[in-house]
């Protein structure tokens, strides 16, 4: 089996294995949790609707109510500072989902934009993700000439601990950021910066929601769309080193192999029905040699790059009507075999 197949075999192995351990620690980690809350949520709604007589119309309608008022405590979603967002969240694949197109018009174009918007982010992306990978190699050859090392070209091991260094600096210092202006705790931060960044976006937790930010602080609308867009070049950085070694190990493994069918072409049998042995590429030319020097018929062995011809028989080429077939006598037949 070849090295490419035996590597996406593994791969799928060890992602649908990963998948399982995954699901395992989650369930151990959230699931009693959820029970709690749940029992704790029922007894509160219970203890409501005995409280104020609700029907179960009414709680419903109560629901509905809440749940579609809560973007609207942000403040306007969709003028331009809000619009501004919602299209960089789109075009970044992020999808906190805190507001979301209700118009059938507003709908359409969603998805006319994104299918546009989103190839074109991700080669902006992946283009300022290169710019940064060849600053960092000329930063990290001064380095290494200023400290005298002896290999002083940027290694891709260094390129990935620059571009990682820098994702930890900016997540780190962008969680400090919304630490302080959405007023969560740092860990929360922390994980909102993370869960941008790698584009997962929950939606659990979204920045410019309090207070009517989008409206009352542009300068905070600015430094979380650069936040984003600049954090997200950063990440495409990481992943455009992670690609090219993925696919310079592919072309090595095409090159090997390459390399090892060569080899075992070269090394083919070929069986010769007059005698019944089974010689191999380099007997056969000597075999087809001795068999001309005995008859003045040509040998069709080609297995090394042609057979040396004598002027008798390349008078065979210059005839138009030549044809190998028609000089190919029956003293020899060849066969190749399977490898």
């Amino acid at each position: 089996m070849k090295r490419q197949n035996i590597r996406t075999l593994s791969l799928v192995v060890c992602t649908f294995t990963y998948l399982l351990i995954g699901a395992a620690v989650f369930d151990a980690l959230e699931s009693e949790t959820e029970a709690r809350r749940w029992e704790f949520l029922k007894n509160v709604k219970a203890t409501f609707v005995a409280k104020y007589n609700i029907t179960p119309e009414d709680y419903h309608m109560i629901e509905i109510v809440i749940t579609e008022n809560k973007p609207h405590k942000a403040g306007p979603q969709w003028k331009f500072a809000g619009a501004f967002y919602f299209a960089t969240v789109v075009l970044a694949m992020i999808g906190y989902g805190h507001s979301t197109p209700v118009t059938i018009g507003g709908k359409a174009f969603c998805m006319a934009y994104a299918m546009v918007g989103i190839p074109l982010g991700l080669v902006m992306f992946q283009s300022i993700g290169e710019r940064l990978n060849k600053f960092a190699s000329v930063v990290i050859r001064r380095a290494k000439k200023y400290l005298r090392c002896q290999q002083t070209e940027a290694t891709e091991m260094n390129l990935m601990l620059a571009t990682g260094l820098l994702s930890s600096v900016i997540i780190t210092t962008g969680a400090a950021v919304f630490s302080k202006y959405e007023g969560w705790s740092y860990f929360d931060s922390f994980y909102y910066c993370f869960v941008t960044l790698t584009t997962i976006g929950f939606g659990d937790y979204v920045a410019l929601q309090n207070d009517q930010a989008l409206i009352n602080k542009p300068g905070y609308v600015a430094l979380s769309l650069v936040f984003i867009l600049f954090g997200l070049a950063v990440v495409a950085a990481s992943i455009n080193l992670l690609v090219l070694r993925f696919m310079t190990m592919n072309a090595e493994d095409i090159r090997r192999d390459e390399a090892e069918m060569q080899s075992s072409v070269d090394g083919l049998n070929y069986e010769v029905e007059s005698t019944g042995k089974l010689l191999s590429c380099g007997q056969l030319n000597n075999y087809c040699s001795e068999i001309e020097e005995e008859d003045t018929s040509v040998c069709s062995c080609t297995c090394l790059g042609g057979n040396s011809f004598t002027a008798h028989e390349n008078e065979f080429l210059l005839d138009q009507g030549y044809h190998p077939a028609d000089i190919i006598t029956s003293t020899i037949s060849l066969k190749r075999m399977s490898i």
